[in-house]
């Protein structure tokens, strides 16, 4: 391959023009398929590496005899780190780069010990020193290439193999320029140091953009094998078994499991980059992962596994096992019915948005106004709102949630297309998901925590539901790995709709899910058995029938007032779904979870969603009375309207509304008696937000119609004069208003 086929990066001239942080530039005819009509032939690899650019350490401030004292100090340290090692890849370029430090080093070791030169090198003119500065900067950037070909996982080294070319051909640019720069005539070098220098300089001019044809083979049978799966074709075992163990020398399940995270890595590292490049990216995981367990299975996982090194999937990778970690849904993408991500929204003809299951149910139910803003409807027309539906399924396959486009939406499906995961990924994880399955099915208990780990990883991005059954006969295993697994896996299985009602419908699947919320044996198992029933519970259909299950809501109680931060969250949003359901609000009382949620009131992060569902248990007569045993709850509602978020004090007042509308002569006269309440309404009035001053003004008229009202708010009657009128064209009846709105945390595990 000659040199003039490509394009100089830093051509020679008279000035040394290099940086370390200038971004490296490659030959723009180079790409990964020349004549493939594959979808994996776009030069993607171009785009996302930038992982080993970083910012050196600056030789400005070094005097002139200790630069060579350092320059040689390093060039000694990567001669000795490198010479005679052996890297997997781009073997002839490393070689010819550790050879030219090798004659830095002769160089740099004279100078260092030569008293005469020594003392001759504070005279050096400033294009000299420039030099020597220039070749600490090109030292240290080919110890970090150098260690990062070392260092670095095979696979990647494979598919970034022209790339990494194109850094090696930089440096010997950048060296060939230096050289032409150097005043050799201002040392007084001996014969051979010169010749030596000399003959590195003509090397040096001479080198070519270099690219192994046997790893260019390598990642060409690499990219087969994506094809294949692109094309619905399972590789020959005994391909992969050469290609993997044989060339690539990556032996062992453990081996395996490195190469897959560090591609993972990798993954996260350039989320922002070219998406096809991502998408790439993800079909090699699956297909490693699947090679792994196809070629070695799960005896080495459950050696592991025995000696307690293997319990935990490692977080931070891009399978999202992110541990105490949430997704906040945007405001706008909530349905206001049932404060659920919208799926299908859907516009009505006051102009509202709705999820079209909602609002559906809305209307059947009797209703002739919009939930929002009480106004008449016109008609009962539903009009998909497209726009709102592209984003929200943008945002759910960015964040990792699955989001089934509507069967009727043809826009939204080609729009959800374009981003979701590369075909060959899918395959290779539904044959991964084969595996796995089979050994759930009939292998030893080892080796199903392993699969119910791994099902558990591939839950959140695959869309396999054949393993529900087995996960169901694992979630009471004696295995504590297996437990945990199991039911987080389930919480994967589970965002995805369709899968919600398998769930539900397995039998005993819903008894064992609370089993392990009763009596798990982790603290992480029962916490995913909560978030499993919250993530359940956005079916409307299916919010009685949790509710019914014994211990269910105890349980989830007693994790809302002795569990880990994050349990609180798990279970307060759990109980907030549950109560949206008006028919379990006596089961809510019976069980202590109107108690639990008071107390919660008090307790940050879980606060805002305890009052949303304290308004909601309120509405009902019978929840407002149960109010009666709980002093603290108007004295907590207070002290959130007092210091709380703005949607915190909004879902307070709304609470307070609620009791007093519901809870009677005594649940007011409580209300009304609680102390700075009539200044809090006041500010409300006008520094809340929308809903919330609209509750105010409610409350305040409900004062206003009280006995004796006078006697409690005593020359108040003006303010609530002013928020009557001022509220007159905002509020709605009691009838019209709806649930309290919040952002639901949707755990991803």
């Amino acid at each position: 391959m000659a040199a003039s086929n490509f394009r100089d990066i830093n051509p020679r001239t008279p000035s040394i023009v290099s940086s370390v942080n200038s971004p490296s530039q490659f030959p723009p005819t180079v790409s990964l398929f020349s004549s493939s009509s594959s979808p994996y032939h776009a030069d993607w690899a171009l785009t996302i590496f930038s992982s080993h650019r970083r910012r050196s350490p600056s030789p400005e401030d070094l005097e002139e005899v200790v630069l060579i004292d350092t320059l040689a100090a390093v060039a000694s340290e990567i001669a000795a780190s490198f010479s005679g090692r052996t890297v997997p890849f781009q073997r002839r370029n490393s070689r010819s780069l550790v050879r030219k430090v090798e004659v830095f080093v002769v160089l740099l070791e004279y100078l260092r010990d030569s008293s005469s030169i020594a003392k001759s090198i504070s005279s050096l003119s400033p294009t000299a020193i420039l030099c020597f500065k220039e070749l600490y900067m090109l030292l240290y950037r080919s110890k970090m290439l150098l260690d990062y070909c070392f260092n670095s996982s095979k696979l990647w080294l494979l598919l970034q193999h022209q790339i990494m070319s194109g850094h090696f051909h930089d440096l010997n640019q950048e060296i060939s320029t230096l050289l032409d720069v150097f005043p050799l005539n201002e040392l007084d070098l001996s014969d051979d140091i010169r010749e030596q220098i000399e003959l590195l300089q003509k090397q040096s001019r001479r080198s070519i953009f270099l690219i192994d044809k046997q790893d260019e083979a390598l990642r060409m049978k690499l990219f087969s094998f994506l094809d294949k799966f692109e094309n619905g074709r399972i590789p020959d075992p005994v391909e992969l078994y050469s290609f993997f163990v044989e060339k690539l020398g990556i032996r062992g399940s453990k081996s395996f499991r490195m190469e897959t995270e560090f591609l993972e890595e990798q993954i996260v590292n350039h989320e922002g980059d070219v998406e096809p490049a991502v998408l790439v990216l993800d079909g090699f995981v699956a297909l490693t992962r699947y090679s792994r367990f196809l070629l070695f299975g799960f005896e080495e996982d459950e050696v592991e596994l025995r000696s307690g090194k293997q319990n935990k999937p490692k977080k931070g990778l891009l399978t999202r096992e992110i541990a105490e970690t949430y997704l906040i849904i945007p405001k706008d993408f909530c349905c206001p019915i049932s404060l659920d991500l919208m799926r299908n929204p859907v516009i009505i003809s006051t102009g509202q948005t709705y999820d079209r299951s909602s609002i559906s149910r809305w209307i059947e139910e009797g209703h002739y106004t919009c939930p929002k803003t009480g106004q008449m409807l016109v008609d009962t027309r539903l009009v998909p709102n497209l726009v709102l539906r592209n984003l929200i399924m943008q945002w759910c396959t960015a964040h990792g949630i699955p989001c089934d486009p509507p069967e009727n939406a043809v826009s939204s499906a080609e729009t959800f297309a374009a981003v979701s995961a590369s075909k060959a990924a899918v395959e290779a994880n539904k044959a991964t998901v084969a595996l796995l399955i089979q050994q759930l099915a009939s292998g030893s208990e080892g080796a199903k925590a392993i699969a119910a780990l791994e099902i558990r990883l591939l839950a959140k991005t695959g869309r396999e539901n054949r393993a529900i059954p087995h996960l169901n006969a694992l979630l009471l295993s004696s295995n504590v790995v297996a437990q945990e697994n199991s039911v987080t896996a389930m919480l994967n299985l589970s965002i995805y709709d369709k899968n919600k009602s398998r769930i539900m419908d397995e039998e005993g699947c819903l008894g064992c899910i609370v089993q392990v919320l009763r009596f798990g044996y982790t603290t992480e198992a029962r916490e995913n058995a909560a978030a499993t029933l919250f993530s359940l519970s956005a079916v409307h259909n299916y919010k009685k029938k949790i509710a019914d299950e014994e211990g269910t809501v105890e349980a989830l109680a007693g994790l809302l007032r002795e569990g880990t931060p994050r349990g609180k969250k798990d279970a307060v949003t759990a109980l907030f779904n549950l109560s949206t359901h008006t028919d379990n609000c006596m089961k809510m009382i019976e069980s202590g979870a109107v108690t639990a949620l008071v107390g919660a009131l008090g307790v940050e992060g879980v606060a805002e969603e305890a009052a949303g569902a304290l308004a909601l248990i309120f509405r009902q007569p019978i929840g407002a009375g149960a109010v009666g045993d709980e002093e603290m709850a108007v004295a907590g509602l207070i002290g959130m309207m007092r210091c709380g978020t703005p949607r915190a004090k909004e879902n307070a007042v709304a609470a307070l509304l609620e009791l007093c509308r519901s809870g009677g002569a005594a649940a007011t006269e409580k209300v009304l008696k609680a102390p700075a309440l009539a200044g809090l309404l006041q500010t409300l009035l006008f520094t809340g937000t929308k809903r919330a001053r609209r509750k105010a003004a409610s409350l305040a008229r409900v004062f206003q119609r009280c006995e004796n009202a006078s006697l409690h708010f005593g020359g108040m009657g003006v303010d609530y004069a002013f928020a009557r009128n001022a509220a007159a064209n905002r509020d709605t009846s009691f009838a019209g208003d709806m649930p309290v709105q919040m952002s639901i945390s949707v755990p991803v595990l």
